[in-house]
């Protein structure tokens, strides 16, 4: 088979109507999530330095930092420490799966096939349309909303139709001008918010004891989770967004651009959120509203600007790659920008949840960031696991091949699951009966979950991906 061309099984489309698209950006990307033609093909690594730093450099990112300390309790240095290792974390594993998709040329969903057969991808497929699609994009978009009402006084409501109106039609457009818009973002955002943190840490005492005074595991662990959550949060849209780069193109690079503009983005603004709850008590409900409360007018302006644009930045990613892995489950509709049509559906249940989680964002936001990384763990331990037993490069007939079935992948997925959850979960409603048991180990569900699911499938699904490579080579 020839990379890049359509898949050879009967049920994968016959036409990629992406082969007309190339660098066009104000047009309409055509389509779902065919592979990607040789002649569609374009770009360099090099500008997914920006495609991950932009939609980073937004207020989420802050609250990670902001929370390590104010609820966990953290010192600011043992929230650093926390945040570095949780973002490195998620950096790795966006490394590798970023630099498969120049190879293969199809979306990280699709790829998923490979570990759970084509029905029972669905299931993580649906984990991503609705954990990242919906609600990331509500999560974001709640703090566009709310910096938009500071900045000019109107309600968050009217923020919040502002913001959802513009991510979702960047994202209608699809790949390349969300492509286009965060390289020409992240500069911008940098800028403004390099000079928000020069001031942060010219008014913050980040020689403060933590808040027992001394230093706590427990909120040491769920700090490093809830930035893992953040990270690892983008990891299944990570080939979604390097399929259009041409075969050719060096792995090592495509993956290091991918996952450096992600990890010094996220870590950056981690630190700077820790750093200013050491200024002092927060001095409004608003969340953007008490972080930019200690800069200048000017810069707080600037910045709750640039907060808005952030989210708008994160969320053309959210629901661009939500709208695809809905896609990719399995609905088609009967026209040729299915894809662009299922983004609109999902900024309108987006605006709706976000509407909903206006009254209560801090902790909502909270609850959200440890509720994504429960499925991304054991979700990358079942991904990781299948690219170590498979010694050959998967076929397009494989991938698109709607008879093919890996529930060995769907098993260990599962079992990962309820597993940490069941034993390691440390949610408000809900703590799991280690945990209970072990306060000290906060919130590793994740990491269990991951470790359960990478040993699970090398037990239930080696067999299957030997009878795989032999039946598609």
């Amino acid at each position: 088979m020839t990379l890049g061309a359509p898949p050879e099984h009967p049920d994968a489309a016959a036409v990629a109507p992406q082969a007309g698209y190339g660098k066009k950006v104000l047009a309409v990307e055509p389509g779902g999530n065919e592979p990607i033609p040789l002649d569609a093909r374009h770009g360099s690594p090099r500008g997914l330095f920006w495609t991950w730093t932009a939609p980073n450099l937004e207020f989420a990112t802050i609250f990670v930092g902001v929370i390590s300390v104010l609820y966990f309790g953290l010192s600011f240095w043992q929230a650093v420490a926390a945040m570095a290792i949780g973002n490195l974390l998620g950096a790795v594993a966006h490394f590798l799966l970023s630099a498969e998709g120049p190879l293969h040329g199809v979306p990280q969903m699709v790829l998923g096939r490979l570990a759970f057969g084509h029905r029972g991808n669905v299931l993580p497929a649906t984990f991503m349309a609705i954990m990242c699609g919906v609600g990331w994009f509500a999560t974001n978009s709640v703090s566009g909303a709310f910096a938009l009402s500071t900045l000019f006084g109107f309600t968050p409501l009217l923020g919040l139709v502002i913001i959802v109106i513009a991510q979702t039609a960047f994202a209608f457009f699809g790949h390349n001008l969300v492509q286009r818009f965060e390289r020409v973002a992240a500069p911008v955002l940098a800028v403004v918010f390099l000079i928000g943190a020069v001031i942060i840490f010219s008014k913050s005492d980040v020689s403060a004891a933590s808040a027992d005074g001394g230093f706590s595991l427990g909120g040491f662990l769920l700090t490093v989770g809830a930035a893992f959550g953040y990270t690892a949060g983008w990891t299944p849209y990570a080939a979604d967004y390097t399929r259009y780069l041409p075969p050719t193109v060096s792995k090592l690079q495509t993956g290091l651009f991918a996952s450096a503009g992600l990890y010094i983005s996220c870590t950056f603004l981690m630190v700077v959120g820790a750093a200013s709850v050491t200024i002092g008590a927060p001095s409004s409900d608003n969340p953007t509203e008490a972080f930019t409360a200690n800069l200048p007018s000017v810069v707080a302006d600037l910045t709750l600007l640039a907060i808005a644009v952030g989210a708008v930045a994160a969320n053309a990613i959210n629901v661009y790659s939500g709208a695809m892995a809905f896609v990719t489950m399995g609905f088609r509709l009967p026209v040729g920008i299915q894809r662009a049509l299922v983004t609109v559906f999902f900024g309108i249940v987006g605006f709706l949840v976000a509407w909903w989680a206006l009254a209560d964002a801090a902790a909502s936001y909270e609850a959200f960031l440890l509720l994504v990384a429960y499925w991304i763990g054991p979700w990358l331990g079942v991904v990781f696991a299948d690219r170590l037993l498979r010694r050959e490069r998967p076929s397009l007939a494989l991938l698109y091949d709607t008879r093919y079935t890996n529930w060995g992948g769907v098993a260990a997925f599962a079992i990962g699951l309820v597993t940490s959850l069941l034993l390691f979960c440390n949610q408000e409603r809900f703590v799991g009966y280690v945990v209970r048991a072990v306060p000290e180990l906060g919130d590793i569900g994740a990491f269990v979950g991951f470790v359960i699911a990478f040993v699970g499938y090398l037990i239930l699904a080696r067999k299957r991906v030997e009878r795989s490579q032999r039946e598609y080579a």
